[in-house]
């Protein structure tokens, strides 16, 4: 039987150990993190947390899901309780979470962080709590620190174009602080032309662009000047939140009516939101090919489902779910919309429904090219796949219709400073499967090659795809 969560964690075979501890180890190989939603403020400020509490039940939605299953009463989870009342519960809850990532989670990120080598519990909560928190109060541990200890080499948070950038352009001006933090573009709230609050937020773009926006020229005017903005300031990636990937294509006249209707605060039709948002996506991709910045696409999410809780919490609350509505043909035909005049951008497309992996497998191969290696990418298993299941399972689809020596692989997508060791999971689960083919006669015991292929995944193809200013390992 071998000891819970040793060094060789997810690893059974010789040549899977070998890899991991030669080519995707944390320490000796840096993390690359091309997205998540950490604010670049408590990066600047060098934020110290009080508490272990604080780290982990701040904002997390994937452990207050978890906490509400077991019947946890939400005063503890978003609720009035103390940090330390929260934590107790977050720990009687670990137990139960057998097979869950947030139960390896939680336990790699205890050991690499904090030196804990047993297990998290009702029981052993105040261990825990006393330890973490000895070490937090430690300049050790400060934000910065524990990017640091991270071995994190760049990161690219999420940022509307609205957003002033200025920890981002304070941060770049610290020479005490060695690691790149530079803004990804997420233009959500000037594409969802159905929200209520759509026309306030044009407002708010026309200010900071300079350019009243009255029609759709005049928007793309205004968002090409944000764009500009970011791209001074380092951005190179963009991200789109989309509940799938429309191509409903319509005229400039159409499009220029749909938004001055809501501009005017009318509401606009569901066939009138879909033409709208095609439009949109198409004039995005198209600057950033234009560019040289990569597109990424998230999709298949249905948020804020309970509505009762939506009214007390807001969004991003633990209340999302898998939408199994996706239709591939929209997302060939709005990439083929581009490729008629050539202005596909570097693309990485996820969707949280995992059955959505072998379109997307076959899509991307209908628009590669350019000398680009894999210049349309299936991204890493999201969310509620981001598992030892969804990960191989991704990985596998991606080996069987793509290029996975090419694949940029993972990213933290999380609002946590100690998430870091999510990459740490993903890289042992690669060694474990490519370990597992050459074992069982499916690729040479060639070390070269494969120590390449681990290593590229691991950080090297996302230095080199994104063309950021890295050095590969």
């Amino acid at each position: 039987m071998k000891a819970f969560m040793d060094k060789d964690f997810l690893l059974d075979t010789d040549t899977a150990k070998k890899l991991y501890a030669n080519y995707a180890d944390m320490t000796k190989i840096p993390v690359l993190d091309y997205h998540c939603h950490i604010n670049p403020q408590e990066i600047w400020e060098d934020r110290q947390f009080e508490n272990i509490a604080q780290v982990w039940l701040e904002g997390d939605h994937y452990k207050w899901r978890q906490m509400r299953t077991n019947g946890v009463d939400e005063k503890y989870i978003t609720g009035d309780a103390t940090d330390r009342e929260k934590f107790q519960k977050w720990a009687e809850t670990m137990p139960k979470l057998i097979g869950n990532p947030l139960y390896h989670w939680s336990h790699l990120e205890l050991r690499y962080y904090f030196g804990f080598q047993g297990n998290l519990n009702g029981d052993t909560a105040e261990e825990v709590w006393n330890l973490c928190n000895e070490k937090l109060q430690s300049k050790d541990f400060t934000v910065r620190n524990l990017i640091r200890k991270s071995n994190v080499q760049l990161i690219c948070t999420t940022d509307d174009p609205v957003d002033s950038l200025e920890y981002h352009q304070k941060i770049k001006a610290d020479e005490t602080f060695e690691v790149q933090v530079l803004p990804a573009w997420r233009p959500d709230k000037a594409m969802n032309i159905e929200k209520p609050d759509f026309s306030d937020y044009i407002k708010k773009l026309s200010d900071a662009s300079g350019i009243a926006v009255t029609d759709f020229a005049s928007l793309k005017d205004a968002l090409n000047n944000r764009l500009d903005f970011f791209a001074e300031n380092g951005c190179c990636v963009s991200d789109h939140a989309l509940e799938y990937v429309m191509h409903v294509p319509a005229d400039d006249a159409q499009i220029d009516a749909i938004l001055k209707k809501a501009l005017a605060g009318e509401t606009t039709s569901v066939l009138e939101n879909l033409q709208y948002k095609t439009a949109f996506m198409l004039a995005m991709a198209k600057q950033y090919a234009k560019r040289g910045w990569v597109m990424q696409l998230h999709y298949g999410c249905k948020r804020d489902n309970n509505a009762l809780m939506y009214e007390k919490l807001g969004p991003d609350t633990g209340f999302d779910c898998i939408n199994n509505y996706a239709p591939s043909a929209q997302l060939a035909d709005f990439l083929n919309a581009l490729s008629a005049t050539d202005e596909v951008p570097k693309t990485i497309i996820y969707s949280l429904n995992p059955n959505d992996d072998e379109a997307i497998g076959t899509i991307i191969g209908c628009f590669q090219g350019g000398g680009v290696r894999n210049k349309i990418q299936q991204g890493s298993a999201w969310w509620f796949n981001d598992h030892y299941t969804g990960m191989t399972k991704q990985m596998k689809s991606l080996a069987n219709l793509s290029v996975l020596g090419n694949f940029v692989g993972m990213l933290t997508d999380s609002r946590s400073f100690l998430s870091y060791t999510r990459h740490d999971y993903f890289r042992r689960i690669l060694c474990q499967m490519v370990g597992a083919w050459v074992e069982n006669g499916e690729y040479p015991d060639d070390e070269k090659l494969l120590g390449e292929i681990v290593k590229g995944i691991s950080f090297n193809n996302a230095v080199e795809y994104f063309g950021f200013d890295l050095k590969t390992v």
